[in-house]
């Protein structure tokens, strides 16, 4: 694992995870190779709502925690290589902002899964909520971008001006949190809920990443 440019990074998401956005928030960006080739990229940053932190954690400021926004690996990749490299990622963290308290990422229910690579990799699951999104012409949107003006940019205006073609649904947002510091586990806010298993393994989408 390496930290790798943003571009570079981001040209990565956009063409093979499934998404196919980037999130702006992310600062750090590590590739993970196999044999020497890339065969993955992690992105991590701010929340989406980055002064609530606090709310997750008490006492946090900016510095102390990090969101993993974007994660994908290749096919190529071995058996259990998404929850290794995320190993990989804490370890780099470690070393590299040792400022950093926790770690958040969240499992979409699009994926199917319920966050099992988190689980494997020993995050607690801390429960989740509910977001809308839209379905237009074969993408789909955040319900944020409806009232952001100034952030939704050409997706944003695209689904205002066809609102009335895209479909609402309401998909659940898994949220799983990590400690790099053990001490700081007391002042978690939220409670730690039992891991959920999907209800088969043949409902599962192919998603590739998180």
């Amino acid at each position: 694992m390496a930290l790798i440019p943003c571009r570079q990074a981001r040209a990565i998401i956009i063409e093979h995870h499934y998404s196919h956005r980037i999130v702006n928030n992310s600062y750090l960006h590590l590739g993970v190779y196999l044999a020497g080739q890339q065969c993955g990229v992690l992105q991590f940053g701010y929340a989406l709502c980055p002064a609530r932190a606090g709310k997750v954690v008490a006492d946090t400021v900016q510095g102390q925690y990090l969101e993993l926004n974007r994660m994908w690996l290749s096919d190529a990749a071995p058996r259990n290589s998404e929850s290794r490299a995320i190993s990989q990622a804490i370890k780099y963290i470690r070393r590299a902002m040792p400022t950093v308290a926790w770690i958040q990422s969240f499992a979409d229910e699009r994926c199917g899964r319920w966050g099992v690579v988190y689980q494997a990799a020993n995050f607690l699951y801390c429960g989740h909520h509910v977001t809308e999104f839209y379905e237009l012409d074969g993408e789909t949107y955040h319900k944020m971008l409806l009232t952001a003006h100034l952030k939704g940019g050409q997706r944003g205006e695209h689904l205002r001006q066809n609102l009335h073609r895209a479909k609402r649904m309401t998909l659940r947002q898994f949220r799983y949190v990590f400690f790099l510091k053990r001490n700081w586990r007391s002042r978690l806010r939220l409670p730690v809920r039992p891991y959920l298993k999907p209800e088969g393994e043949e409902q599962a989408l192919a998603c590739k990443g998180v």
